[in-house]
């Protein structure tokens, strides 16, 4: 099982790759004719099916250089082999290594046992990371993430934890009683327990993890407040793809009102109107059927605003700071389809670890290229996978603040207060010492 599991992943990684790199000729904002996916480029010869093969197919297309540029086929090579390495290495380590479960309770596992949750997690992050990888590559080139990819992306990602409710990041925990959504670990073919008579669970890190989930979200008749909350959700994040133009020159009232009616007409006009309706439909579809679906949704939902939001707030606060755009509004709904996947505790770690990351070739670029524009969301995929990967690890010490409750929302807010004096001084620094406008 483990070779057949590496290698079929292997290869529907790389033919994944294989559409990813069309996917980012044909979005981007100046769309290229590059893969063999796509029709020829004027003066190409019509691809075959054997240019069309990973990787090895590019190595084919060399001969089009001449039209395409010298190197052109150098990257999507090296993106196509990249992911599915990648994607191989982390099926062996989510699958056959129970790389994050086992660092949660320190002891082997008897992975075998796991083996219908771990692969709903690996599916859901196989289908992420190349949604990251997509809007990662588009960013780079253009410093945009176009809708095209963010909008199917986060429906596809509701849509698979609804059917997959173990997808989201594994949660240990040691109970008297079965959670709504798990299953019991086993080490040495024998049930693991905590010495006090509970068994260890292994369950998804649902939205009040690493608290228990609370009878008043369960799906159903008689427990409206979590569908409210659903689809509160839901309709936020359709706002959020509606145009949203704030003019206050009139009055704050007239602006407001102009707004409203903006986001009315939006969501009246196709596609939105489509997507609005059906997902209203879907959502309470789950909800009557409740049980493991409705805890997966819920999460997921959850997770999609809170994550985005976190980025929305960082937007809003660094443009009032530095009296420009801070951040594209593409960042915003690329976290917010990484919150479907991963959930909002995660995304709130990838929002404080990012970064780091960014600081160090913002800085870099500033001083070689005086240029302090650097496309945010490669940063914010590549803490995403840093807190996957790492799960086993992080959540242990994680859960312990989130276990706080509502401190949480306080040092949150307090961190982006911090955040906006920060880049207040920064944008006086750029003016006064570097001599560098706000443009």
């Amino acid at each position: 099982m483990s070779f057949a599991l590496l290698t079929l992943v292997f290869l529907l990684s790389a033919a994944a790759a294989s559409l990813g790199n069309a996917a980012v000729y044909e979005f981007a904002w100046n769309a290229r004719r590059v893969s063999p996916w796509q029709p020829a480029a004027e003066g190409v010869a019509q691809r075959n099916g054997l240019d069309r093969v990973p990787i090895l197919g590019w190595l084919r297309l060399r001969r089009d250089h001449k039209v395409l540029g010298r190197g052109f086929w150098v990257r999507p090579l090296l993106v196509e082999l990249g992911f599915a390495t990648a994607m191989t290495w982390l099926a062996w380590w989510e699958v056959l290594r129970a790389g994050l479960v086992t660092p949660q309770i320190g002891a082997p596992l008897d992975a075998a046992s796991l083996a219908t949750p771990l692969l709903a997690t690996l599916a859901a992050h196989l289908v992420l990371a190349w949604l990251m990888l997509v809007a990662s590559l588009i960013d780079v080139d253009e410093k945009t993430i176009p809708d095209a990819i963010t909008v199917p992306g986060t429906l596809l990602g509701l849509l698979l934890i609804a059917l997959l409710p173990g997808g989201h990041l594994p949660n240990v925990e040691a109970r008297y009683t079965a959670p709504a959504v798990g299953v019991p670990l086993q080490t040495g073919g024998k049930p693991l327990d905590d010495g006090l008579g509970n068994n260890v669970w292994l369950e998804p890190t649902h939205v009040t993890a690493p608290l228990d989930w609370p009878a008043t979200l369960v799906g159903g008749q008689g427990h409206g407040v979590s569908l409210g909350i659903g689809l509160g959700c839901y309709a936020l994040w359709c706002f959020a793809l509606t145009p949203r133009y704030w003019r206050t020159r009139h009055g704050y009232a007239r602006g407001l009102g102009l707004l409203l009616r903006r986001v009315g007409r939006s969501l009246r006009t196709r596609p939105l109107r489509e997507i609005f309706l059906g997902g209203v439909l879907g959502i309470t579809t789950v909800w009557f059927t409740g049980g493991a679906a409705w805890q997966g949704l819920l999460t997921a939902l959850v997770g999609m605003v809170l994550a985005g939001a976190i980025v929305w707030s960082v937007r809003i606060i660094g443009s009032l700071a530095l009296g420009r755009e801070a951040m594209g509004f593409g960042d915003v709904t690329l976290m917010m389809m990484v919150g479907t996947f991963v959930g909002w505790q995660a995304g709130l770690l990838t929002f404080f670890l990012a970064p780091f990351a960014g600081l160090v070739v913002g800085i870099a670029q500033l001083v070689l290229c005086r240029d302090d524009e650097i496309p945010y969301g490669p940063f914010l995929c590549l803490a995403t996978a840093a807190i996957v990967v790492r799960w086993g690890h992080v959540w242990p010490e994680a859960e312990k603040l989130f276990a706080l409750g509502w401190i949480v929302p306080v040092v949150l807010l307090i961190c982006l207060v911090m955040l906006g004096v920060l880049l207040g001084i920064w944008r006086v620094i750029k003016q006064r010492l570097l001599g560098m406008g706000d443009a």
